[in-house]
């Protein structure tokens, strides 16, 4: 019989192994990508670079930045494309310890929070930043050479893309909380008002402080709220009821 402190070991080992294959992956395919590191930076630009003004440029005011902001563009990407083989390793740490129907489960709606999580950032790769830099670039005053700091460029990407990634999850988030019967679908329905309001201040937060961009993520964030109270429909405890 295997005592309990065998056990954890054992658990200990097998996180640290499946830790290194994630890491491994990741620096295998951060490796490959290094020599278009300049041009994976240079596509994530274009939606400002598309709207600067006539001889506008993107600036860099470190004296490593050059070299290191390309770097950690290449990393993102090889951490995106890793993410599958990422995930399976989570996956296959965790199985064990969890039921067949749990297994399910589980599956589906980690699947569907990785793509929900890429539709959030496409959403705002494609959408948000040609419409915010359009009009960034409309309302320059006359005479304001309007550039930017290529360091400064990536913090405002990785936030907006972890903010539109992390809204386009909210349909998972509803469908589990009333899945697990933390709250039931008619009380989440009472919280519509709260809810748009709510959409709105995290708008005001987590976007640059224009009205397009804010609205551009207060509406998606109420609508997929009502996609997923509709998709919580079909996985409701028969105790919460329905309307």
């Amino acid at each position: 019989m295997e005592l309990p402190e065998e056990s954890f070991l054992s658990h200990l080992v097998e996180l640290r192994d499946r830790l290194i294959r994630a890491l491994l992956a990741i620096a295998i395919i951060f490796i490959c990508l290094f020599p278009w590191a300049k041009d994976l930076y240079s596509l994530l630009a274009q939606p400002l670079l598309s709207k600067l003004p006539a001889g506008g440029q993107m600036i860099a005011t470190d004296v490593v930045g050059v070299f290191l902001v390309p770097m950690k563009v290449a990393l993102m990407v090889a951490f995106l494309i890793a993410l599958p083989y990422v995930l399976y390793q989570v996956w296959a740490f965790v199985a064990p310890g969890l039921y067949a129907h749990e297994k399910r489960l589980a599956l589906p709606l980690v699947a569907a929070s990785v793509l929900l999580f890429f539709v959030g950032m496409a959403f705002a790769y494609f959408l948000v930043f040609p419409t915010v830099f359009g009009f960034m670039a409309r309302i320059a005053p006359e005479g304001v050479a309007w550039m930017t700091d290529i360091e400064k460029y990536l913090s405002f990407v990785m936030s907006t893309f972890v903010a539109f990634g992390v809204a386009f999850e909210v349909p998972i988030i509803v469908v589990v909380l009333v899945m697990v019967g933390v709250v039931e679908l008619r009380t989440l329905k009472e919280w519509r008002p709260y809810v748009i309001v709510g959409a709105f201040v995290v708008g005001a937060i987590f976007t640059p402080p224009d009205v397009v961009s804010q609205l551009m993520l207060a509406v998606p964030l109420c609508l997929l709220y009502e996609l997923g109270m509709q998709m919580a429909r079909f996985v409701q405890k028969p105790a919460a009821g329905g309307d």
